[in-house]
């Protein structure tokens, strides 16, 4: 197996495009591609441009009639009616949208072959993590959710137990949904508490289809306003005891940086720091349980200049072997480019002032009074017990 990192990248994806006044703006991609570059970090992996999801790839996950309607909703934006989810608010068509979901989504599913075939033993691709798109619809800024593809490739390929691990604000339901009656599959999605925010779902009692998967999915849904501290605190409380039982054979993470404090489209109080130090866990897991075997994605973020681009090169970094320190300084000539192309000034470290990190582990105890402690609570006695697991 290659211990070198893939880094999946074609330009041509930042024509996922929803218009100028959508908050996925594609400057948010290109933005952290420059990033990677000003750091070196390009020199560090193997960029790759896979090919896009063909129609057979698609159709592991959605439905034949979905993929026709982005198709026809891509040759004729004007037509799309809100069926499918398509040419609404959060989904408005676009003209190649067919093109460019396809694209996110070969990177994807190109980052999951070439690690389960040893070509690389960790991939990136910081443009998916679409976790929203359904079998037979588009959702919360999703047209097809590369992760599942990316998943549904892998199980294709001969993988017999894949885990899939979602920090994104938002709950990973598009995921959750297209394994929920496969017991190959575990998804672990720690979002915020779903009477807060979209897609409303992700309580803990959500657990997987009666039967063979029940247990494999696991919610721990955060209370509003949560912070670095019990943001880890939940995170180390609940994903690595999870992992250790199932054991899987390719560790698959969604990266989404909306939990932010600065993220305008949600509640929750984590630094950038705070999500570097997901990151690494998530190497160090991919690392203990997973024989490094180790797929990352992107995801939501739309502190667009601020914190994506700092994130997923971070993300980057991790997975190349090169993590950048967090004091370091951002090159200059990035940020002038920031501020070409957004009019908007760049941050000049790659750090939100919070590093180290700390927090308190759940071995020490913890309070049944607290909204943090009650939050992880749920999660652990609605799954642990269904594996074998004292909660």
């Amino acid at each position: 197996m290659s211990g070198r990192a893939q880094l999946m990248w074609d330009e041509a994806v930042t024509g996922y495009d929803f218009g100028p006044d959508h908050p996925m703006d594609p400057v948010r991609l290109a933005l952290t591609w420059r990033l990677v570059q000003a750091f070196g970090l390009d020199r560090d992996v193997e960029v790759v441009a896979a090919k896009p999801a063909g129609e057979s790839t698609l159709r592991l996950v959605h439905r034949e009639d979905y993929v026709e309607a982005v198709k026809a909703a891509s040759a004729d934006p004007g037509a799309a009616d809100g069926s499918y989810g398509l040419g609404t608010m959060d989904d408005p068509a676009f003209a190649g949208m067919h093109e460019a979901s396809a694209l996110i989504a070969g990177q994807s599913v190109g980052a999951a072959e070439a690690v389960w075939r040893g070509e690389a033993l960790h991939a990136v691709n910081f443009a998916g993590g679409l976790h929203h798109a359904m079998p037979g619809g588009a959702s919360g800024f999703c047209i097809y959710n590369d992760a599942s593809l990316a998943i549904a490739r892998l199980l294709e390929l001969g993988a017999e137990r894949v885990a899939y691990v979602d920090v994104d604000v938002h709950h990973g339901d598009g995921v959750q949904a297209a394994f929920w009656e496969d017991p190959r599959v575990l998804t672990i999605s720690l979002h915020e508490h779903p009477r807060t925010l979209f897609p409303q779902t992700g309580w803990p009692e959500e657990t997987g289809a009666e039967g063979a998967a029940e247990g494999s999915a696991v919610n721990v849904a955060l209370p509003a306003g949560t912070g670095d501290a019990g943001w880890l605190r939940a995170f180390h409380a609940v994903v690595p005891e999870v992992l250790a039982e199932f054991r899987p054979q390719v560790l698959v993470t969604q990266h989404g940086a909306d939990t932010h404090f600065e993220d305008p489209l949600a509640h929750l109080a984590v630094s950038l720091d705070a999500q570097r130090a997901v990151q690494v866990a998530c190497h160090e897991l991919a690392h203990s349980y997973a024989e490094g075997r180790w797929v990352a994605l992107g995801g939501g973020g739309y502190a667009v200049v601020d914190v994506v681009p700092r994130s997923w090169t971070h993300l980057v970094g991790v997975a190349a072997g090169r993590e950048i320190l967090p004091e370091a300084v951002i090159p200059e000539g990035w940020r002038q480019e920031v501020f070409a192309r957004t009019r908007q000034l760049g941050p000049g470290r790659m750090t939100d002032g919070r590093w180290p990190v700390s927090f308190a582990g759940w071995e020490a105890g913890y309070d049944p009074a607290d909204r943090l402690d009650q939050a992880v609570l749920a999660a652990r006695r609605a799954v642990f017990p269904l594996r074998g697991l004292l909660a």
